[in-house]
């Protein structure tokens, strides 16, 4: 830019600014292409605009684009050394990049020139614990034979994130001392790192023949094939490590978290607890500690332990997301998304899983729009699946409408899962000689419930260690019609496979209730109850609506008999829910404590994982206090299997505005009519859905007030109540409910018919292409 003419300068300055804060907009929205385009344009108008610079770095480094990002931001920091932020995102980036180093001379500059101190020595703090535990799985160089500033040096630039560099020095070293166990150990950690998990397998299996007794490489193997799913021979692995050597506090921590991947909660814990007996420090294991917590529902101990490993290093991006979810299932809904935000914060590159997990949280909150949580939901498409659109591929597939489809199914629960009841009689009941049947099984552990899927598919594919990519591939080569997920934005799903459109069609059914967000997947298979005309704003999939209910039901073994309506026996009216505490909020609270005041003898029963602990009975219980409802009128605790406790409840409530799920369909199974409220498309509609499919819509309350007053309708009508009580199950086992084979005709003809529609495009697509100029094509030989 010509600096000559002072108008012309002060005009483009302007103008910079001017494009500058509409760059911000774009990136604040996720719009990241065309906030670097604007970026751009306004470095175009002054070459010397410090922001600019300064935001397009930080854009580069949630790209991953780290040496570009660092480059900008050095240049802002050049141009504006008196901006203290400028020093904090260089000193952030330069920690991302694992230049710990540089990192620290920048953050000691910052401290001389009188930038914010407290900010920096948290950044200070961040450096030495990550440099610390960057690379756990090689120690310091002590292999002899091999000259030490060599070994060092790989070391070195493994510490440094300078990775690429560090397997080439790696690669020499084996050149030149192919006997030598750390040379391989060297590059198997690297590409482990890498999360090329096969290719640094075999290189750390090298490394161990050489040095059979090494603990270090065996827990690194280990590490591998937890990556892999094969979780009985990582445990094996660290078994071997720990009896070479029992003080080694790293492969206790890893031994936990193979325990945890494999249901063996308690003993998870033990292992975890021994590793910070050995390294009190070891971020790592609190953090895996709290997670171990969560999931057998002592959800303050998981605070404590997610807190006390972002007091070692408050950087912790990892342990902010697992800080969330402890305190999306305590009710804390706006702590739990402030939390993830954090992560995502300190993650310029996150995992789609990172972002997940604040979508999940968002569908619960009590006060937040529908608009308002469909608007994050667009953010993740943007963030996900505009990178990946431009490579789609073509499909290959035979557009025959007739033909027998291939259907593949995607989830991380194919075992003893709650969504067996829903899952399990439409996989037992498909039509095989018109449906082939591939399960893509994300899946650390196998149960009887996953033999019996394995039994009912074609082809069962574990996908656990796989990359997005990798799972892509391979649906293409299995040649994949039509793909369904089942686990939508919850734990361990394969949203990012989806992204990538591996299949014609794909739909997502069952698993979430709501909108993946994706714009890659074609439908929503839904009903008209759930998912009415009116919220179809509120979905990136188009709808494709079947019969109510759009699923199907089979109880679980065990369940036994309804029994009498417990009201006889007790003299009062016991409501219920079976709920996990996200899902009970202020509102569903303030409705509860009414519906208990209007009928002064009733009490209520609380009654999951999630209220196992006397602490979470307590504040639970703190909640109705302040609506002048006593401890004399709760039942809070945990029961499982929770038959008995269904047994014990004369009437259901259900929560909103998201519905609770299994557990309304078992409730009505075992004689219990249940209260619900319609809102929000679609998880709010679940309740609704599930009682129209049953016959009783009569129970679906239009608001609040009206939700009182069929609740206390209901709960004064002991007849009506004794007559529901002994009906309701033979009533569901007569509908569409428990209509294995009905059901499973339905979800096949949405499927040939979503087919059709694809087979009608290509087609299409195919006769527009046929004739070029004058020239007419053999449609035998067009490339589909």
């Amino acid at each position: 830019m010509s600096k000559g003419d002072n108008h012309f300068d002060k005009d483009s300055a302007n103008a910079a600014i001017f494009v500058c804060d509409e760059a911000l907009k774009h990136h604040r929205a996720g719009r990241l292409s065309v906030a670097e385009n604007l970026y751009r344009a306004s470095l175009a108008l002054d070459d010397l605009h410090a922001e600019s610079y300064h935001n397009l770095g930080l854009l580069h480094l949630k790209s991953n684009r780290l040496d570009e990002g660092l480059r900008n931001l050095k240049r802002a920091l050049e141009l504006a050394p008196e901006m203290g932020g400028y020093w904090i995102s260089l000193a952030e980036g330069l920690l991302i990049a694992g230049r710990f180093d540089e990192a620290d001379s920048i953050i000691n500059r910052a401290i001389a020139l009188g930038v914010d101190v407290s900010s920096l020595s948290a950044l200070r703090l961040s450096v030495s614990k990550r440099a610390e535990y960057i690379a756990p799985q090689l120690s310091k160089p002590k292999e002899k034979g091999i000259p030490l500033a060599r070994q060092e040096k790989v070391v070195s630039l493994m510490t440094m994130g300078r990775l690429e560099e560090a397997e080439n020095a790696a690669r020499r070293l084996t050149n030149d001392y192919p006997q030598s166990a750390f040379s391989w150990k060297a590059i198997g950690t690297i590409l482990f790192k890498r999360q090329e998990y096969r290719n640094a397998l075999s290189m750390l299996q090298q490394s161990l023949v050489i040095e059979p007794a090494d603990s270090e490489c065996l827990n690194t193997i280990g590490n591998v094939l937890l990556k892999l799913g094969r979780v009985q021979e990582a445990l094996d692995c660290f078994d071997r490590a720990l009896a070479i050597n029992p003080g080694y506090a790293a492969a206790h921590n890893s031994r936990g978290v193979a325990l945890k991947d494999s249901a063996q909660l308690e003993k998870a814990i033990e292992s975890l607890q021994n590793a910070l007996a050995l390294e009190p420090n070891l971020l790592e294991a609190h953090n895996n500690l709290g997670a171990v917590f969560k999931l057998l529902g002592r959800l303050s101990e998981a605070e404590a332990s997610h807190r006390r490993a972002l007091e070692i290093n408050p950087t912790y991006a990892e342990a902010f997301s697992n800080l969330g979810g402890a305190l999306q299932e305590l009710g804390r809904l706006d702590e739990a998304i402030e939390a993830y935000d954090e992560s995502l914060r300190l993650n310029p590159n996150p995992e789609h899983a990172l972002v997940s997990n604040r979508l999940f949280a968002l569908n619960y909150h009590p006060d937040k729009s529908a608009e308002e949580i469909f608007s994050a939901y667009q953010e993740f498409d943007r963030l996900f699946v505009d990178p990946q659109r431009s490579s789609w591929p073509r499909h290959a597939n035979d557009p025959d409408p007739a033909r027998i489809l291939r259907i593949g199914y995607v989830s991380p629960d194919f075992r003893n899962h709650s969504a067996r009841n829903f899952l399990e009689p439409v996989l037992a009941r498909h039509d095989r000689s018109n449906f082939q049947i591939t399960a893509y099984a994300e899946q650390t552990y196998e149960d009887e419930v996953t033999l019996r899927y394995r039994r009912y598919v074609d082809s069962w594919v574990p996908t656990s260690g796989l990359t997005d990519s990798e799972v892509g591939d391979r649906i293409r080569a299995d040649g994949i019609d039509i793909l369904v997920d089942l686990a939508g934005h919850t734990a361990n799903n394969r949203l990012g496979v989806f992204a990538l459109r591996p299949a014609p069609v794909s739909v997502s059914w069952m698993g979430y209730g709501y909108t993946t967000g994706l714009s890659a997947i074609d439908y929503f298979l839904t009903d008209e109850v759930m998912l009415p005309s009116s919220g179809e704003h509120l979905f990136a999939e188009e709808p494709w609506r079947i019969d109510v209910p759009s699923m199907v039901y089979r109880p679980t073994e065990g369940m036994g008999e309804v029994g009498p309506l417990p009201a006889l026996r007790r003299g009062h009216v016991t409501f219920g829910t079976l709920t996990r505490g996200i899902r009970i909020n202020h509102r569903t609270i303030r409705v509860w404590a009414l519906i208990l005041k209007r009928l002064p003898n009733a009490k209520i029963l609380i009654d999951s994982r999630d209220f196992v602990t006397s602490e979470a009975q307590s504040a639970m219980a703190e909640r109705f206090a302040a609506h002048d409802i006593g401890v004399d009128r709760l039942e809070i605790g945990y029961h499982s299997p929770p038959w008995d406790v269904l047994r014990r409840i004369d009437i259901g409530l259900d929560c909103f505005p998201h519905n609770s799920g299994t557990t309304l369909i078992e409730s009505l199974f075992m004689g219990v009519p249940f209260i619900t409220l319609a809102e929000r498309p679609s998880v709010g509609r679940i309740g609704s859905m599930m009682l129209f499919g049953a016959n009783h819509s009569e129970w679906i309350a239009k608001d609040e007030n009206d939700y009182v007053d069929k609740a206390v309708a209901l709960a004064t009508d002991m007849t009506r109540l004794v007559g529901i009580r002994a009906r309701l199950r033979s009533e569901l086992e007569e509908g569409p409910w428990r209509d294995e084979i009905g059901f499973t005709r339905r979800i096949e003809d949405a499927y040939r018919g979503m087919w059709r529609r694809w087979c009608e495009g290509e087609q299409g697509s195919l006769r527009q292409s046929m004739t070029t100029g004058n020239k007419q094509l053999d449609p035998r030989k067009a490339t589909l």
